[in-house]
Formats: C-alpha cells, sequence, structure tokens
C-alpha cells in the first residue's frame, strides 16, 4: 500500500508579526477529514498542534486566535520547545 499524500489547505499562508515571518501551514492526509495545524517560525523552529482540526478554516482561526492573544511569544517562548535528541 502507497503512503498516503499530504494534501496542503489553500489557506496556508505567511504573516509579519512583530516584524517577524511566520508560516503557518495546514495540512491533512489525503482521504482523511481531519486537517493538522503548524506554525514555523524564522528559525525553522515548528510550532504543530497536537490536536486535528475538523476544517482548514477552523485551523487557520485557531493560529491567527493565538497569535491575537499571546503574538510572537507563543512560538519563541522556550517552554513551549521540545528538543528532539540529535542521534
Amino acid at each position: 500500500m502507497p503512503d498516503p499524500y499530504l494534501v496542503d489547505s489553500g489557506l496556508s499562508q505567511r504573516i509579519t508579526v512583530e516584524g517577524h515571518e511566520l508560516q503557518i501551514e495546514i495540512y491533512s492526509l489525503e482521504g482523511e477529514p481531519k486537517w493538522s495545524l503548524e506554525v514555523i517560525d524564522e528559525d525553522a523552529t515548528s510550532s504543530v498542534w497536537d490536536d486535528l482540526f475538523d476544517s482548514d478554516q477552523e485551523a487557520l482561526d485557531e493560529a491567527l486566535g493565538v497569535i491575537g492573544e499571546e503574538g510572537l511569544s507563543a512560538f519563541r517562548d522556550g517552554e513551549n520547545i521540545v528538543r528532539l535528541p540529535l542521534h
């Protein structure tokens, strides 16, 4: 069985927050009804939501809501970063 394709939402976008670029990525697996949300900052630090969303619009609204409430610190606070071990 071939691996499923990722479906990118047309709502994915690059925005500027407090003078810094953030990339909002919204995607799903082909044939799956739920959407994933990821925000990537200028340093290529990725913040991925654990929860899936019923629509790509719901995922975008969540990202914009967090950005509106917390600003850039939502993605730059060291407490939110999980460092993966290097092998």
